[in-house]
């Protein structure tokens, strides 16, 4: 096989990343390519492709927020000739008419990252052949359980940093980390959405320390809101005790758990994503299971672990 080239084009305010020479045989549509989480996945999904020996062309609107543009890549992409494709939809429902044309025409499909509402696409006669992504209850147990480790005896009080409302990914990290508190006695106090933004989280968690000065912990469920969060603790004068845990592993929070600001972060593998629901379409594309909408999609979990200042801990 011919040596990938990258190519950034111009496609309806989309980016697409493609191998050179011949016809891609799979696609794989993620939700952005403008953040470090979606960049490492497309690394993943490209070193696979390379040890697989095959062509993947990897699309993405220009930003997580672009419902309509995933959609109208996703058309594209279902009226074109791929084996098979790979989605990472923004929402759980934004596409799950055009994974259910793509199965009329005979195309597998694999989710990536975020599910897709399975009775939703079910009801349109639709399927998914697999899904991987990271444990995000799993994922925000694990975090919880750290805190309340630095934390330990004692009564505590605690702030949780959510992403949008009504995200699936966001929803479960919360439910995790609610569990783990819960379990070890620790009282959440607030629990305010961010919108996964960092100048909403700074103001979320300004808020949140002037009502609650004697606050002990802060959970955010992105690295971007925790680093809001991290400012809003230096600017209260309250660094090095109030602990700020993150999600993501990003390479800015990475060298924030670095300089002793954020206390930590709970790193997920997006590559390690990418590569699996790569490996997981393909297959299918070989083997052609049946696509019935009625089985349940393979459900291959990808481990998070937490780093902090010495370096990964689990």
């Amino acid at each position: 096989m011919k040596q990938f080239k990258k190519m950034t084009l111009a496609l309806t305010g989309a980016m697409l990343i493609s191998g050179m020479a011949q016809a891609a045989d799979v696609a794989m549509v993620l939700k952005t390519l403008s953040g470090p989480y979606w960049v490492a996945m497309r690394d993943g999904i490209q070193a696979e492709a390379k040890k697989r020996n095959v062509q993947v062309d990897i699309l993405a609107p220009a930003s997580e927020d672009d419902l309509q543009g995933q959609q109208r890549l996703v058309e594209d992409v279902v009226n074109k000739s791929y084996k098979g494709i790979g989605v990472a939809p923004i929402s759980p429902v934004n596409l799950v008419q055009a994974i259910a044309r793509a199965n009329k025409k005979g195309t597998y499909v694999v989710n990536i990252d975020e599910k897709v509402d399975v009775n939703q696409l079910r009801a349109l006669g639709g399927s998914v052949v697999g899904f991987a992504s990271t444990d995000n209850v799993a994922l925000g147990e694990k975090a919880g359980k750290y805190i309340a480790s630095l934390l330990g005896k004692g009564p505590h009080k605690v702030a949780v940093i959510e992403g949008k409302a009504g995200n699936v990914s966001g929803d479960a990290r919360r439910t995790g980390v609610d569990k783990a508190f819960k379990d070890a006695g620790i009282t959440v106090v607030s629990s305010q959405p961010a919108d996964w933004d960092r100048a909403k989280a700074l103001d979320v968690v300004t808020n949140i320390l002037q009502r609650n000065p004697d606050l002990n912990a802060i959970y955010a469920a992105n690295d971007t809101m925790a680093l809001g969060a991290v400012q809003a603790v230096k600017n209260a004068g309250k660094l090095g005790k109030v602990i700020v845990v993150g999600t993501d592993g990003v390479p800015e929070a990475l060298d924030s758990v670095k300089r002793g600001e954020l206390t930590a972060t709970v790193a997920q593998n997006p590559a390690a994503i990418g590569a699996k629901c790569l490996d997981m379409l393909l297959d299918a594309v070989a083997k052609k299971p049946p696509m019935d909408p009625k089985a349940e999609p393979n459900f291959a979990p990808v481990d998070s672990y937490v780093v902090n200042k010495s370096g990964r801990v689990n």
